[in-house]
């Protein structure tokens, strides 16, 4: 279909454009058949459209302006502390609702870059201490806010290696780094034992949960075996949570929370010399989207903690036939041992890649990891259905893979073995930057 260069002299007829939008869907992921592994956080079709009318009722509201929109100000304020009770704090916890994990992230590396520029004028390049397997987006936080990121390393465990960890500490560290999970391979670090190394130093200690934030307090209810990681680890001093993952809210939506009000302080911008008046903003954005802040807190009261619970065991229940399944396939196993419903699988007797493109061509959508190989899936309630199907699709693509020796050379597989392999890692992200140059060209 060609790309239209410019807006149309006359506008075109809605119910025009409205099939043309459905027909460009037809080739999107399929994921309400649970067909995609990533992505989308489905809760089936009645709670789909219950959240859409949420988000419509609010679709025009700004929450730049909680004086204009107090409805707005009353839904994030009552999320804010649903989801800091809900993960450990006491009434002086507080914090922000965001557009995503990525922004909350921001925001609390933000926060403490400020802090330490108020408290430790000495430190002149703040740096963040974290494990290789924590997210890009701390990266991108030490990008924009000039900060420096210091790599711990994992053991084979795939959990950050505290000892290691605590012989990176400089005076240049500003704040610790834990993953509750780390979205690679779904174990969370040893986060008592990591806050407990960040308060001995008096430094900040950050909980990336944006994935289990939602998902790991009802298995710790349900009797699974979770590593403390939330507010009542003392040393913890933030977390970051996406409401938009398995709190099954509409995109869009993440909370940052912190310790104290002071901290939050440091988060917040304000210009007060603006010919246009007082700017305040408490996050990255400046409009923020209504609709999502609604739904959110509509996803959060409709669902109930019974319906949380509901979908949490529904979905590790879903995951551990999966993984049985995958361990029951001759060259195929697990990485690590997952703490929740996210978890990815190798092999070293045939091409991962390849395995990927074999099952790409069967409809399923599975992510491609590296440092080692691996496919990797992230599991919810929805995907229930799906488990069998997945499983018999895995088998015939290991038998296509296994019979057919260039399948490593042929359709994505040569490009990411090839980006895995190479020593080069600025060639890499040479090569990622001109294939973003063409997809948005």
């Amino acid at each position: 279909m060609p790309v239209k260069t410019s807006i149309p002299v006359k506008g075109i007829p809605k119910d025009a454009l409205l099939s043309r939008m459905e027909a460009m869907r037809e080739k999107d992921a399929d994921w309400r058949s649970g067909k995609t592994w990533s992505l989308v956080y489905y809760a089936g079709e009645e709670h789909t459209g219950f959240l859409k009318k949420a988000h419509n009722m609010f679709f025009s509201e700004n929450g730049l302006s909680p004086l204009a929109f107090p409805s707005l100000k009353t839904f994030e304020n009552e999320v804010i502390a649903m989801t800091a009770r809900m993960l450990g704090g006491d009434e002086e916890v507080s914090g922000t609702m965001t557009s995503g994990g990525t922004e909350s992230i921001l925001m609390a590396m933000k926060a403490y870059r400020q802090l330490a520029r108020a408290t430790r004028p000495s430190v002149k390049e703040p740096e963040i201490l974290l494990p290789v397997t924590a997210h890009p987006a701390f990266e991108k936080a030490a990008h924009y806010f000039d900060l420096k990121t210091v790599h711990a390393p994992v053991g084979n465990d795939f959990k950050a290696d505290v000892r290691a960890a605590k012989a990176l500490i400089t005076d240049n560290t500003i704040v610790i780094v834990g993953s509750a999970p780390a979205y690679p391979h779904g174990v969370i670090d040893p986060i008592p034992e990591l806050a407990a190394i960040a308060e001995e130093h008096k430094v900040g200690f950050h909980v990336d949960s944006c994935l289990g934030g939602f998902m790991l307090p009802w298995l710790n209810k349900l009797g699974y075996p979770v590593t403390p990681f939330d507010f009542s680890v003392p040393g913890v001093t933030s977390i970051s949570a996406d409401i938009h993952k398995y709190g099954y809210a509409a995109k869009g939506a993440s909370v940052v929370l912190y310790r104290s009000k002071e901290l939050r302080r440091r988060q917040f911008f304000v210009y007060s010399d603006w010919p246009g008046g007082i700017y305040a903003s408490p996050s990255m954005t400046g409009t923020r989207a209504g609709g999502s802040i609604a739904a959110a807190w509509a996803a959060l009261n409709s669902i109930g903690e019974e319906g949380y619970m509901r979908l949490a065991e529904s979905a590790m229940k879903t995951a551990k036939a999966i993984m049985k399944g995958i361990g029951g396939i001759k060259g195929l196993y697990i990485l690590g041992k997952p703490d929740m419903s996210v978890f990815a699988f190798a092999s070293d007797t045939l091409d991962i890649f390849a395995l990927g493109d074999a099952m790409d061509r069967r409809g399923w959508r599975l992510d491609r990891q590296q440092f080692p190989s691996s496919l990797h899936m992230m599991i919810t309630a929805a995907h229930e259905k799906a488990a069998e199907p997945f499983i018999s699709d895995l088998r015939e693509s290991v038998e296509e893979v296994t019979a057919n020796p260039k399948a490593s050379t042929e359709g994505t597989a040569a490009m990411y073995g090839m980006a895995a392999s190479l020593p080069d890692r600025k060639a890499v992200n040479g090569f990622v930057l001109d294939f973003m140059d063409e997809i948005f060209s």
